[in-house]
């Protein structure tokens, strides 16, 4: 997507908040995909990347990509969690001297908590020059009961 022209990127961008808009606000939402967006370790950026990315600059894509992320009040779950650089790379080039981080995790910020990790799985047989995104997800749902406001909860006894 690096290649493709600004208004088809900005085509995409418009897409995805259409549809980011139409979901129902209390849903968990997660985006995942091969963006082509290397986010950079620029210091403006980590309430939305965090501190660990791959890259140290980011690309155009890459700054399209955040933006969309503070936009939508979303986080990007790649980058929350320490590993050795090698568990960090999503895509090598075809001769294998190329490394990068252009696969990302995105979710709304205030179900950060749910992510229990994410990396890259390397050794996966897709024949495909990018690694699998793997992430460990825990659903944590409110089981909190609503009591009648303002009545009291009448208790039945058997006589």
């Amino acid at each position: 997507m690096e290649e493709k022209s600004d208004a088809k990127k900005d085509a995409f961008y418009d897409e995805l908040r259409n549809l980011y808009d139409t979901c129902p606000r209390n849903n968990v939402k997660l985006i995942i995909g091969d963006l082509n967006a290397q986010i950079g370790k620029e210091a403006i950026y980590y309430p939305t990347i965090g501190e660990k990315a791959f890259h140290q600059e980011s690309n155009e894509n890459g700054k399209r990509l955040i933006n969309f992320a503070t936009s939508r009040n979303m986080v990007s779950g790649t980058k929350l969690f320490q590993h050795k650089e090698i568990h960090k790379i999503t895509c090598r080039s075809a001769d294998v001297h190329y490394f990068s981080q252009i696969d990302h995790l995105l979710i709304d910020s205030r179900h950060v908590s749910h992510l229990l990790d994410v990396g890259s799985h390397r050794y996966a047989n897709v024949d495909s020059d990018n690694f699998l995104i793997v992430s460990h997800i825990r659903a944590r749902i409110s089981n909190a009961k609503k009591k009648p406001y303002g009545k009291k909860m009448k208790k039945y006894m058997k006589k």
